[in-house]
């Protein structure tokens, strides 16, 4: 039902022929993802196996199965949704609550290493500021981020 009625509607139309699997660049090296196998579980309502396991954590976004779908059924936008879904219920990998957190406190996923500070200046280039924080942080906030983040990071 969070996947959206018209979504949902979609996602009742796969029959698990199995294109999207076949199409999946992930699939083909990890048996841990499977998007035929995700849109089974969704079907059947599997909510706690989806959202708590890593599956809808692994895919690498390329559309293929969503290009390929013979149904048409949205498949990687109902991974998007059902990764909304675990982190609103905090389920969420530590790597992505620990790019969260950097996010929140830096504006940058990936933080600026010491070695890289000390370098930068013998480069002739001057230290990395925070840029934009502010207004990221407005944003965030305003979405409901930063306390989701501040949710997760307790459950941690």
């Amino acid at each position: 039902r969070r996947l959206g009625v018209a979504r949902a509607r979609r996602a009742r139309t796969c029959y698990q022929c199995g294109t999207c699997a076949s199409s999946c660049p992930v699939a083909k090296i990890t048996s841990r993802f499977n998007p035929r196998e995700i849109m089974l579980l969704s079907l059947r309502a599997e909510k706690d196996e989806l959202i708590s396991g890593d599956a809808i954590w692994l895919c690498c976004s390329c559309f293929n199965c969503q290009e390929r779908c013979p149904q048409k059924v949205e498949i990687a936008d109902c991974i998007y949704a059902l990764r909304n879904i675990a982190f609103k219920e905090g389920y969420i990998p530590n790597i992505y609550s620990d790019f969260a957190s950097a996010l929140l406190n830096d504006g940058r996923i990936v933080g600026v290493s010491k070695f890289v500070e000390k370098k930068r200046p013998t480069l002739g280039l001057p230290p990395l500021q925070p840029t934009g924080v502010d207004a990221l942080k407005k944003i965030l906030s305003a979405t409901g981020f930063d306390k989701l983040q501040q949710k997760t990071e307790e459950a941690q």
